[in-house]
């Protein structure tokens, strides 16, 4: 079995966050692979260890920041990565982040791509299900489970919704976005690491896609005009007096300060 997962590298939701210019500043937050693809890294390299056989390619499109997402996946046990790279690739929106990924997974083998159910910057989770009508595949998104079958031809699929679970049947090739619950992912350990270093990472471009850099000026649609971090919390207030008197005072500030009734 064929397994591509699509990763990204993401700021550690631990990091301070600083924003200049209506931008999230780059300078010393640490970065680590997105938290919901290291779900879809660790259910590839679970799959391999029931199906021997099974190769495992990672993907990602980014900045050249982005190899340290691609060299954790490798150190889990992925066996090859491709980087998509070129500052024609910058600007691009969700719908233009699959265009180009459709382009360069097309031209793999699988028989199953996984995702990551969000990035947990952004939060869109649209590029994997944009990626898998792109390919003209089924999806199912939110996947909390999986069963593959021993002939590698059909999954079953468990994926959350509200207040339970939904089983499905569905055909491979299949794209899934990986869920928290789907797995526990696993440390890589010392071994795992040095063989990453080793491991090649294959550069493309959009020369190498065969994509007209000019033809992505579109795929732009949706921009962050600005961005701004959430207004500092006030100190608590203490209110006293009679019972009486601190519901008054509480309906006040609740209509008249916090406009909140």
């Amino acid at each position: 079995m064929k397994i591509v997962v699509c990763v990204k590298q993401v700021l550690d939701t631990a990091a301070r966050i600083a924003v200049a210019d209506g931008r999230v500043d780059p300078q010393g937050g640490a970065r680590v692979l997105n938290p919901y693809d290291e779900f879809a890294v660790e259910e590839a390299v679970l799959l391999r260890e029931k199906f021997p056989d099974t190769e495992i390619d990672l993907v990602t499109l980014g900045p050249e920041s982005f190899k340290e997402a691609l060299r954790s996946g490798l150190a889990m046990g992925a066996d090859r990565a491709t980087h998509l790279l070129d500052p024609a690739f910058d600007a691009l929106d969700a719908l233009g982040v699959a265009k180009v990924l459709a382009k360069a997974v097309g031209g793999m083998q699988y028989d199953l791509i996984l995702c990551g159910r969000q990035a947990v910057d952004d939060d869109m989770a649209q590029v994997g299900p944009a990626l898998a009508v792109r390919l003209g595949i089924p999806f199912v998104a939110v996947v909390t489970k999986l069963e593959i079958g021993e002939d590698q031809k059909q999954a079953v699929v468990h994926r959350q919704i509200e207040g339970g679970t939904e089983i499905l049947e569905a055909p491979l090739p299949l794209l899934l976005t990986c869920q928290k619950g789907l797995n526990e992912p696993r440390l890589p350990k010392l071994k795992g690491i040095m063989a990453a270093k080793k491991k090649e990472i294959k550069i493309m471009d959009a020369a190498a896609l065969g994509i007209d850099p000019q033809s992505l000026a579109g795929d732009a649609r949706v921009r962050q005009i600005d961005l701004t971090l959430p207004p500092q919390r006030k100190g608590a207030r203490m209110l006293e007096g009679e019972p009486r008197e601190v519901a008054a005072q509480l309906a006040h500030i609740l209509r008249e300060e916090e406009k909140l009734i």
